[in-house]
């Protein structure tokens, strides 16, 4: 692809995750998707197991100055269809200028090469997510030929409110994460996440690094309901340290919540999940929040609603077949 003139075109690499991180937060300003990471956050993603980093990745700079970025994400399984989803930016300062088109183009046509490489036996589709707020997004999305597919909630809680009591019963208990739960939670959540729209079991090393092993990842915050050694509910919780020092607002966000089949319907994940309320204000935080598919089939919206979360935006997920 030819870039304009003064555009410099190239992989991510560790080198500019400091760059990356201004670019991030200049986005964050302007777009307010309630979205921020530190230099250490963005060096993180790029260790992801399954990240080819020189084909996958691609900064766009102007001088020193990173100006855009975009990554395609491959999955290692398919279900149904091959989602490649893909996310990327591009400066406020450069925006309307064509560049957010071209670092689109660029990224349909890697979803394109890893559909073709990875997955040719099933259908194809590139996946893109943008709040609904973004009209300029949303513009350029369907002038590339996207539709809209799904919607999802951000929810958000303050912890300075009463929070519902909501014990176990039946010989069940709760406790907090430590690493000799690993395996059986993510076991729980392949299956618990089985049936939700567009998930694919990830390999462990790839379920690793967005989980348990994330340095977010806040496992004294994490609360489960064990039967024995089976974790039959789970609510996983994460802590940005950039979000704090934006907004001002320690915020614990729940990242994950499911309850395995054997298990519905026995109010497990509200157990979990108000167990984690009440140890975050403990704890001193003071919002939690989360995010949930508008259409989750195992009724999550109503539980987050029931326990006092309300939502405050609403995303898109957007989607471009492929082939």
């Amino acid at each position: 692809m030819k870039w304009p003139e003064g555009i410099e075109a190239r992989p991510i690499d560790k080198d500019d995750v400091e760059a990356w991180a201004e670019l991030v937060a200049a986005k964050e300003e302007v777009d307010q998707d309630g979205e921020n990471y530190s230099a250490e956050d963005l060096a993180e993603q790029l260790e992801h197991p399954h990240l080819d980093l020189a084909h996958d990745t691609i900064g766009l700079w102007s001088g020193d100055r990173m100006i855009g970025y975009g990554i395609a994400h491959v999955k290692s399984a398919v279900v149904d269809v091959d989602r490649v989803n893909v996310e990327g930016t591009i400066h406020p300062e450069w925006r309307r200028r064509g560049l957010g088109t071209m670092l689109m183009r660029w990224l349909i046509q890697r979803a394109g090469e890893l559909h073709t490489a990875k997955h040719p036996e099933a259908p194809g589709q590139v996946g893109v997510g943008a709040s609904s707020a973004n009209a300029g997004a949303d513009r350029m999305l369907r002038n590339l030929g996207f539709e809209e597919e799904r919607y999802f909630f951000d929810m958000r809680r303050p912890l300075d409110q009463p929070i519902p009591d909501a014990p176990v019963a039946g010989g069940l208990k709760l406790r907090s994460y430590d690493t000799s739960y690993e395996e059986a939670l993510r076991l729980a959540h392949y299956e618990a996440f089985s049936d939700h729209w567009g998930w694919t079991p990830p390999t462990t090393e790839g379920w690793r690094a967005r989980n348990v092993g994330s340095r977010a990842f806040r496992g004294q915050q994490s609360y489960y309901v064990l039967d024995g050694d089976v974790v039959a509910a789970y609510a996983n919780a994460y802590e940005w340290d950039a979000d704090t020092e934006v907004t001002g607002v320690r915020e614990l966000y729940i990242g994950q919540v499911g309850t395995r089949r054997a298990y519905r319907g026995r109010g497990l994940a509200r157990a979990a999940l108000a167990k984690v309320l009440a140890k975050a204000a403990e704890a001193g935080y003071q919002r939690a929040a989360l995010g949930v598919d508008a259409d989750n089939p195992t009724g999550a919206l109503g539980l987050y609603e029931r326990l006092g979360f309300v939502t405050h935006q609403k995303f898109i997920s957007y989607q471009l077949p492929l082939g």
